[in-house]
């Protein structure tokens, strides 16, 4: 199970070194990969000694279960904040959730492909094993409150349809041939266009 260790931060003159170390995380995996991630490695990009990371994270492991909670945290917030700001603009919220999911996938690839490698963190760390737990209820919870939910206890079929297209989607968007050539611009419209066309499949109106 991953040991985060909490330690007074006051001392480092670039605020909170946890944090620091994290995005440091989403800056060498966007541009190598995440396998180029080490600890030495972000410290060096953060500007402090390898013993000064190694006193947040044990290890390697340890960092990327933070990072991989970090970013399902981010991935709820960004469904949950478009679902709001549709309806408070009368917009189709199940619509906007899920250009939110393709749309977080598109511009924080390093954290899409993080959230769902077991094999590279400690799935059952307690706080990873929370932000899951947050994101499967906000799925199962009507897809972020967009689609009649009978039971937000379990996935519907309505649900697991709009979840499997976005993720999938995202998916092939960022690490697959759908992409190539294309700006975002292109990407989320294409993205809006799938969207739209789940509508019948969930028994919406167009």
């Amino acid at each position: 199970m991953m040991r985060v260790m909490h330690t007074q931060r006051t001392s480092y003159h670039h605020g909170h070194l946890a944090e620091s170390l994290l995005d440091a995380v989403d800056e060498i995996a966007s541009q190598f990969g995440l396998e180029a991630v080490t600890l030495r490695a972000c410290a060096k990009r953060v500007g402090v000694a390898p013993s000064s990371a190694f006193r947040h994270y044990e290890d390697k492991r340890a960092l990327l279960t933070a990072f991989a909670t970090r970013a399902l945290n981010q991935l709820v917030a960004a469904l949950e904040s478009a679902e709001q700001q549709a309806r408070r603009c009368g917009g189709n919220a199940l619509h906007a959730v899920g250009l939110a999911y393709v749309g977080f996938a598109l511009d924080k690839p390093a954290f899409f492909r993080a959230m769902w490698r077991e094999e590279t963190i400690y799935a059952q760390d307690a706080d990873y094993v929370a932000a899951t737990r947050r994101l499967a209820g906000c799925i199962q919870g009507g897809f972020a409150r967009t689609l009649t939910d009978e039971d937000p206890e379990t996935f519907s079929p309505q649900e697991l349809l709009a979840w499997s297209s976005v993720h999938g989607l995202a998916s092939l968007l960022i690490d697959g041939p759908l992409a190539k050539g294309k700006d975002r611009e292109a990407l989320m419209t294409a993205a809006t266009q799938m969207v739209q066309a789940l509508d019948p499949a969930l028994d919406r109106p167009a």
